[in-house]
């Protein structure tokens, strides 16, 4: 590879998030996968979050993926990308665990690079009970607690990826905290 071409392909991989969508939204074929990049483990973490299965996860990840490609044109730059695409995830997490049997199955296999094996244990025995009581939630608190807890967005960007006021924000927080720590109580966890 000459050291042009070299230069050139190492510029594509250094372009930022916005500059990665300005490039997608001018026809630049290269700049989708390097924003699918930039977004795919936030999008399949937010997707595990909400439907409680590594399956699921990936189902709403590539289907994320697909109408973020097929509806790029209806992106508008003078938002964030951020907001656009993680509503689109909502939306989809949504759609499959309302589609779904109210008894989900649930996939408690944890991923943790603690350093000792008692320390890994822990952990996962803490995440199973967290993902446990999620899966309690209502969807719309569930999403609220993924979101500002997991995802660690602030309350104008949930108001921006859910369409709500910021107030409500805050009151489905507060409610969805209220109903996590009563289901945790109940496992005797908290």
């Amino acid at each position: 590879m000459s050291s042009a071409k070299a230069a050139e392909v190492r510029d594509m991989k250094e372009r930022t998030e916005p500059e990665l969508v300005v490039a997608c939204l001018e026809g630049d074929r290269s700049a989708f996968p390097e924003l699918v990049e930039w977004y795919q483990i936030q999008i399949f973490n937010a997707a595990y979050r909400i439907t409680g299965n590594r399956a699921d996860a990936q189902d709403v990840a590539q289907a994320v993926f697909l109408k973020v490609f097929e509806r790029l044109d209806q992106f508008d730059p003078k938002y964030r990308f951020f907001s656009w695409i993680y509503k689109i995830c909502v939306n989809e997490a949504l759609n499959l665990v309302g589609k779904r049997r109210p008894s989900p199955a649930i996939d408690l296999e944890m991923e943790d690079s603690a350093a000792s094996p008692e320390r890994e244990a822990q952990a996962r025995e803490i995440g199973r009970a967290i993902q446990l009581a999620l899966l309690e939630l209502k969807p719309a608190l569930r999403v609220a607690i993924v979101l500002r807890h997991f995802r660690g967005l602030s309350y104008d960007e949930i108001s921006e990826v859910i369409g709500i006021p910021v107030k409500t924000v805050k009151s489905r927080l507060f409610a969805a905290r209220r109903e996590l720590r009563r289901v945790l109580d109940a496992q005797q966890l908290r």
